[in-house]
């Protein structure tokens, strides 16, 4: 899964070292995971702050928890230190972050990313457009904000009524609707007047 160097092993136990804090350790996980706004992110973890589901990983001097959710994001991850004029560099590269992952046990929002990404926005980018899943409500109910050329375009309505919510709700069959709460007063860039 995740590869950590034996230069970014040595600076992190020395980063570790300068914390003061017993038993600190390192935590791994991905923000937007299969999305594209995909972070990597690497964080001190301090006693108590990792969760239940963490896997752990042991190296000599640290442990690190791997945020469970980001598990199939993180296949082919590298965490590296190179040394340069200014001290040097830690980097993380996760070559798999942004690509969907939907399996059986997939949460309801991760599939709902998936459609969005994969089948919707290619379409909508066309007209510079896109649309985001802002949260999941009462369990089934998908919440969408649109932007680019979708933001107060004249067709949003029907884009959302024959494009997006008929595609999710064919696709996620949990969902039992999908809401708009982006502003369309703001129409600069909009598609069509």
């Amino acid at each position: 899964m995740v590869n950590i160097t034996e230069s970014a092993q040595e600076y992190l136990i020395e980063l570790l070292k300068k914390q003061d804090c017993e038993g600190i350790s390192v935590r791994i996980f991905i923000l937007d995971a299969g999305s594209p706004k995909a972070e990597t992110c690497i964080s001190f973890c301090r006693p108590g702050e990792e969760k239940a589901d963490d896997e752990v990983k042991q190296y000599e001097g640290f442990q690190t928890f791997i945020e469970r959710h980001s598990i199939p994001f993180l296949k082919d991850a590298v965490v590296d230190f190179v040394k340069d004029s200014m001290g040097g560099q830690l980097t993380i590269k996760a070559p798999n972050s942004r690509l969907p992952k939907i399996s059986d046990d997939s949460s309801l929002e991760d599939r709902v990313n998936y459609v969005l990404y994969n089948e919707i926005n290619p379409g909508l980018a066309a007209h510079g457009g896109n649309v985001t899943l802002e949260e999941i409500f009462e369990e089934d109910v998908a919440v969408l904000r649109f932007g680019g050329g979708c933001q107060g375009c004249g067709m949003v309505d029907v884009t959302l009524k024959n494009g997006v919510e008929k595609a999710l709700l064919e696709q996620v069959p949990q969902l039992k609707e999908v809401r708009d709460v982006t502003d369309h007063s703001v129409k600069e860039n909009a598609y069509y007047q």
